[in-house]
């Protein structure tokens, strides 16, 4: 299992935009692909369950990832998250 923590700089927090897009870059790995915030852990493939932590700016967040392509999962997850300046 591999697992990276963010924390979750953009404005808006992660709301409905950048949820879709972690959504659809978690659905292209066969790996199981988690968020956890405040204790609740959610399949990050799924879009009603990103939105419904109410993920806000400053949150701290762990994506983990756990399959044979974890690493890519979470390295793929991680460029998204800094390119969108979503998360640091």
């Amino acid at each position: 299992m591999s697992k990276k923590t963010f924390t979750v700089t953009a404005d808006t927090g992660i709301h409905a935009r950048p949820a879709t897009l972690l959504v659809q870059a978690a659905s292209k790995y066969s790996s199981d692909v988690n968020l956890e915030f405040n204790g609740k852990k959610v399949n990050l493939k799924s879009i009603m369950g990103v939105m419904s932590l109410g993920i806000g700016k400053g949150a701290e967040i762990v994506i983990s990832a756990d399959g044979n392509d974890e690493e890519a999962a979470i390295n793929a997850i991680d460029t998204l998250l800094k390119s969108e300046g979503l998360a640091n």
